[in-house]
């Protein structure tokens, strides 16, 4: 396996995990994944939770970079990374402003429609419109708008929580209530059938490239939380078991959309391939997750790199940044 850097610079290293959103067991997971390789690399880790004490913590230690391995809101709405920002802290991944753009999924979608890319149509239903204007009217109109094959989405989260795919309008009312579990505003997209594939973005210090093309096949049909964490419930073929020229696209698109975002250091975009070949954007990932069975990780080893190596030259590269 490449190792990226010849030369070992121990560091000192606090990774963040956990928090309260609902994805902190995933956060959990992935903390420790990243803590491991750091620490096999020779280098001094801290993993600790985010809590009341963690900025004077943060003041006093002044540890050589920060790597947050938080997902959801706690991690990637950008409102941490403006406090780190503010004490003058390096951190991996992405800024504030582009973590906001990114974690909101129909403000990504605009920006990247905008850009000239395809992403399924579709509407933004906040929980308030749904009372107000009444729901069988509500869907009944999104219904005619954008037919019966749907994904229903919170605007905002990962790991596929609050995820409904629907493929009968009856359906439809309770997948909206379920998005509305995980946060005030539901996305409502039509479905394109393809291929569901996955296109990590790295940045190890020559700037961001695309790593192979992942392609999903969860056993159920739907890539949901179980399908995504309990091993066995996907088959991922590492690269996607597309032509060259169609893994192509699909790559030059990702790299395209995490540049458009503003995105840095480390990203991950989803996409389905279409019959015609046209990749359909469906989210960016501020911090892709890192877990056993998580596809960034995958697609770093069969690159050719080792995780501790990819890990360690993104923190070499958030403090290098932070020192120009």
């Amino acid at each position: 396996m490449t190792d990226t850097n010849d030369k070992i610079v121990p560091r000192t290293v606090v990774v963040l995990a956990g928090g309260i959103s609902h994805e902190r067991d995933v956060s959990l997971r992935s903390g420790r994944r990243v803590a491991d390789s750091l620490s096999e690399r020779g280098h001094t880790v801290i993993l600790r939770d985010p809590d009341a004490s963690l900025l004077p913590f943060l003041d006093e230690t002044r540890p050589d970079v920060v790597w947050p391995a938080l997902h959801g809101a706690s991690g990637e709405d950008g409102a941490l990374r403006a406090l780190l920002d503010a004490i003058g802290v390096p951190y991996v991944g992405s800024r504030s402003d582009a973590s906001r753009l990114a974690w909101n999924k129909p403000t990504a979608k605009v920006l990247v429609e905008r850009g000239g890319f395809a992403t399924p149509r579709s509407i933004t239903l906040p929980r308030d419109t749904f009372r107000e204007l009444g729901a069988t009217e509500v869907l009944s109109r999104v219904v005619a708008d954008l037919g019966t094959s749907l994904v229903v989405k919170p605007a905002q989260g990962g790991s596929a929580l609050g995820v409904g795919v629907i493929s009968s309008a009856d359906d439809l009312p309770r997948a909206v209530v379920d998005a509305y579990t995980y946060g005030e505003v539901a996305l409502i997209e039509q479905r394109v059938h393809g291929v569901e594939v996955s296109v990590g973005i790295v940045d190890l210090g020559d700037g961001p490239f695309a790593l192979p093309v992942v392609e999903i096949e969860p056993r159920s049909g739907v890539y949901s939380f179980e399908a995504r964490y309990n091993a066995g419930e996907t088959s991922f073929f590492v690269p996607a078991r597309l032509d060259d020229e169609t893994a192509r696209v699909a790559q030059e698109t990702a790299l395209a959309i995490h540049t458009l975002l503003g995105l840095r250091h480390i990203s991950r975009v989803d996409l389905i391939i279409d019959d015609a070949g046209v990749p359909w954007f469906l989210e960016a990932n501020v911090l892709p997750g890192l877990t056993e069975t998580s596809i960034v990780p995958q697609a770093i080893l069969a690159a050719g790199h080792t995780l501790g190596s990819v890990y360690a030259a993104l923190s070499d590269l958030a403090i290098a940044e932070s020192a120009r």
